[in-house]
């Protein structure tokens, strides 16, 4: 006989049908009933024991925690919340579980105890319901760019350049730390390094990724990325995982339609496919909110955010635009904001950004053409001379969540961008090749992962969304 999974169990009406099921207790009470769960759902189904032919051993060791493997006969409940329960007509204990030292008991634990225990936090219906949503956007992510003509390429995660230029990644050596090679001005001689030079794990695939899109037209890259990036707070991790996007003979206008039309999809793929758990992290959500002052309350739910993104146009705006509205807003002129707009050049904090999604436009927004001086050096001048073909999406609670550019494609132009940051040519000759060998107009963007992951489940802390968090002064697990 073949084991079910409690999701299809739950499914199913054939009373009197024998089965057989492996999962984990969840609780067990009056010696009676186990609510078990096996990972496929956030339900637990009931497994009625009859204890007069139990034996008291066995009973003994029927506590939360332990793993189980059951036989019985399905039939119809007795109780209310579900239509079918398991009549248990044997039970096996796979595995112990000490009540007295078992960390997950069936009450409500804090987020940081949890990821203190976070090889058994997804035993919580939370975490397994956010983890099942973390894999179907996985899947929801290579599907839409299959079946649009992307090819998939792994970008190196060992690397020599920096993409973004910030110099805030991990160092990837074998030489000895206590005794390394100096050369003769008594630096470090990286030319005797594992690689024969300075190499650190990357902080985007982006650089890479273009060169493949201008061989093969459409491209994407989904895999981690690193920043050794000193902050400690709640949407800031070490290690985490971009999605990127390369698209040959693409302008910022494609690039936009692409992120939208990308960006509907996936959430559109979990509103389809993971409603059971969508509605329970709501649910989850609205019991927190009722805890919160009035005023810090969400407007909508977590499936109403997801449905506003999906049902509505995203409203382009440049970036020019957006600092006027927000100069003129209410919360500016009364000093509400914690950064006040004052002039052209601001770099826009998540309160301006949700001003312009929540209370000006009241839809995803999509901002452009940003002021050159803080954007990156890739991203292309426009005939201002002083903005660049940049957009970031911005969505609801959020603020921003895509960030792309069309890229510079002119040779002399990317060359004196580089010039004035101070980048020497010769760590980026590959990357100055592609302006020099049949070069062309082309696009992308950048999404981070766990930032999706944050806004599809409604969790307010990035370490959350991911299975074993990496932050400073942390690599535990």
């Amino acid at each position: 006989m073949n084991t079910n999974t409690v999701s299809q169990l739950l499914a199913k009406d054939q009373f009197g049908q024998e089965i057989e099921i492996n999962g984990w207790v969840r609780t067990f009470r009056a010696k009676r009933f186990i609510a078990l769960n096996d990972g496929s759902t956030i339900n637990n189904i009931q497994c009625v024991v009859d204890f007069e032919n139990t034996d008291e051993d066995t009973l003994k060791r029927i506590t939360t925690g332990a793993a189980v493997h059951i036989k019985g006969e399905l039939v119809e409940s007795q109780g209310k919340g579900q239509k079918v329960e398991i009549a248990v007509k044997s039970i096996e204990i796979l595995g112990d579980s000490d009540p007295e030292t078992y960390p997950i008991q069936p009450k409500k634990h804090s987020f940081e105890f949890l990821r203190e225990n976070a090889h058994l936090r997804t035993r919580t219906s939370t975490f397994s319901a956010i983890m099942r949503l973390r894999s179907s956007l996985s899947f929801a992510v290579h599907k839409y760019f299959n079946e649009n003509g992307f090819y998939y390429m792994h970008t190196p995660i060992i690397t020599g350049s920096d993409a973004e230029g910030a110099g805030e990644m991990f160092r990837v050596t074998n030489l000895d730390a206590k005794n390394p090679p100096l050369t003769e001005e008594g630096k470090v001689d990286f030319k005797e390094d594992f690689f024969g030079s300075e190499t650190n794990l990357t902080v985007s695939g982006q650089l890479e990724a273009e060169t493949y899109a201008m061989s093969l037209g459409k491209v994407y890259t989904f895999g981690p990325t690193f920043r050794a990036e000193n902050s400690n707070t709640s949407r800031h991790l070490s290690e985490f995982w971009m999605i990127e996007p390369e698209v040959a003979f693409m302008d910022l206008a494609g690039n936009m339609d692409l992120a939208e039309d990308f960006m509907k999809s996936v959430i559109n793929y979990i509103l389809e496919n993971n409603r059971e758990d969508l509605e329970f992290l709501e649910t989850r959500l609205l019991d927190e909110e009722k805890t919160k002052p009035q005023a810090e309350r969400s407007e909508m739910s977590l499936i109403e955010k997801l449905k506003f993104v999906v049902d509505n146009n995203f409203k382009r705006v440049s970036y020019t635009e957006a600092i006027d509205i927000l100069r003129n807003s209410k919360p500016n002129k009364k000093k509400k904001f914690n950064y006040i707009i004052e002039e052209w050049g601001a770099d826009l904090q998540s309160e301006h950004e949700r001003f312009l999604v929540e209370k000006h436009f009241k839809c995803p927004v999509i901002l452009f053409d940003y002021p050159a001086n803080i954007k990156a050096f890739y991203m292309r001048l426009n005939e201002d001379g002083k903005t660049v073909r940049a957009m970031d999406i911005l969505f609801p609670g959020i603020g921003e969540i895509v960030g792309g550019a069309q890229r510079e494609e002119r040779l002399e132009v990317l060359k004196e961008k580089m010039a004035a940051l101070d980048m020497p040519e010769e760590e980026l000759w590959w990357y100055l090749d592609l302006r020099k060998y049949g070069t062309a107009v082309h696009s992308g963007f950048g999404l981070g992962f766990e930032r999706l992951v944050m806004f599809a489940t409604g969790m307010t802390n990035i370490r959350d969304v991911i299975p074993y968090p990496r932050t400073p002064q942390n690599a535990e697990f």
